[in-house]
């Protein structure tokens, strides 16, 4: 069979109309956002039992894959693109990424070893570096990109492992607040770890870690014979977005030798505003930091980053060698990726992030953030005006968690209420909010993030908790 006989083979004109028919349909797409439910699941086991098939043996028509995709999957789902999508963490998928990722997927180049491409491997190793300076790192500092804040965390876990802990590193200890996101455990799981090994610090009225806990519980795991090595803190939790004591942290993690970690996957980017820097004060004195570009810089779901103060730990903690391998660079300005990470296989992500940033510069992307801590700002006064709601977590960064209050109701009672009451605020698909538990309490959380999202959408979210609140009172 030729090159000219084979399906798999596009001419580029044949390309041209590939991405032109999907474009038909992309452009409507985000045209529409606005005007789309922020959620629409209903049915969803039904649509996706029906979907399971035998594997194709001949293709089928553009028309109907994209009426498949298009007309009945993507509507059934949380639109996490629009700008009433404030559950969660939304991610945003600013369009300049899309491109980026097309041109990177065309293209086809392998970035993990230096040598295969090494121009586009050097782009992916600016905006590394481009990380660290935001952080506040040093020329040593290294890093990688990666799909998200859990294999992030995974890496920060195995470097800190590798750095201060022998071969037998059973005894290790790791202290996490009781509002940690969860990948921290899962991390420590897979790198090895008992679950006894993860020490739950409590946390203070602003759902921070209590430094005076997590002082004792050094004190008495040395005491026991055990190896207190990792501290992780929180810069923006998923919960309430607080954000920790990070000065403090490093204090104690200097005093006692340990490794200090920051999972700012979250809040991380907010040091691109004044605001955020003086709320993550000493973060730059963290040994690694978690950021996720597809949460704080607006980009599509799939690049999150880990950052270490002392690029060689990296290094010493992920090399393998193998003979069927290219050379390795020596020269500490030119990095293999494959030995500063998990993978050797990997996309091409780093031009999702350079191509926005070369195309609009660091200054939207800061602006953008400081309208969202405004946002959040404006929604938790605005909740205050309304008899009953309790305002459970102030914004720290853009997260603001609140409840209906009723006297006289149990604790399980009242969170019944407030379950019923997020409801009815979902119900009219304007936005889509969520909840948590806050020790006993079940609370409603709204997050701001998505770069769609402004003060119009934001007063529909207020409006429709009014109504909700009104309709509850009837």
């Amino acid at each position: 069979m030729s090159a000219a006989e084979s399906p798999l083979e596009l001419t580029g004109e044949q390309l041209r109309a590939l991405v032109d028919a999907a474009m038909d349909r992309i452009a409507p797409h985000i045209d529409s956002l606005p005007q789309q439910p922020a959620a629409d699941v209903a049915g969803g086991a039904e649509l996706a039992r029906s979907l399971a098939e035998p594997l194709p043996l001949r293709g089928c028509s553009l028309n109907e894959v994209f009426d498949l995709v298009f007309d009945r999957l993507v509507p059934k789902s949380f639109n996490t693109a629009g700008p009433g999508y404030l559950a969660y963490i939304p991610g945003g998928g600013i369009p300049h990424a899309a491109v980026a990722d097309m041109i990177a997927d065309a293209v086809n180049r392998y970035v993990g070893v230096w040598v295969a491409a090494p121009g586009l491997a050097q782009l992916e190793s600016n905006v590394v570096r481009w990380f660290c300076e935001i952080v506040g790192y040093g020329a040593n500092s290294a890093g990688f990109l990666t799909s998200g804040g859990s294999l992030a965390n995974f890496s920060a876990v195995v470097a800190a492992r590798r750095t201060l802990l022998p071969d037998d590193f059973l005894t290790g200890t790791i202290y996490v607040s009781d509002q940690v996101h969860h990948s921290v455990q899962k991390a420590a799981m897979l790198a090895g770890f008992p679950t006894e090994a993860v020490r739950v610090v409590g946390s203070d009225g602003l759902f921070r870690i209590r430094l005076d806990e997590l002082e004792r519980c050094i004190g008495e795991d040395r005491l026991a014979g055990r190896a207190p090595f990792l501290i992780v803190g929180s810069a923006g939790t998923t919960n309430t977005g607080a954000v920790d004591d990070l000065a403090g942290l490093a204090d104690l993690a200097e005093h006692h030798g340990m490794w200090f970690h920051v999972d700012g996957a979250y809040g991380g980017f907010f040091l691109l505003t004044d605001r955020g820097r003086a709320a993550m004060r000493g973060i730059e004195r963290s040994d690694s930091v978690v950021l996720d570009p597809h949460k704080g810089m607006f980009l599509p779901y799939g690049t999150g980053s880990l950052l270490v103060r002392e690029g060689a730990a990296l290094r010493r903690s992920h090399t393998v060698n193998a003979d069927y391998m290219p050379p390795m660079q020596d020269e500490e300005d030119l990095v293999d990726f494959c030995q500063v990470s998990p993978e050797l296989s990997r996309p091409f992500r780093g031009l999702a992030v350079w191509l926005p940033l070369k195309l609009l510069g660091i200054e939207p992307f800061a602006r953008g953030l400081d309208e969202k801590l405004d946002l959040a700002l404006w929604a938790s006064e605005q909740l205050k005006s309304i008899d009953g709601i309790e305002i459970v977590a102030e914004p720290q960064l853009s997260i603001v968690a609140f409840r209906l209050s009723c006297p006289g109701l149990c604790s399980d009672a009242l969170n019944d209420l407030n379950r019923d009451f997020l409801a009815r605020i979902n119900s009219r698909q304007r936005v889509y909010l969520t909840g948590t538990m806050l020790a006993d309490r079940f609370t409603i959380r709204i997050c701001v993030l998505s770069f769609r999202t402004h003060m119009d959408r934001m007063e529909l979210c207020i409006e429709d908790i009014r109504r909700a609140v009104r309709e509850l009172r009837r």
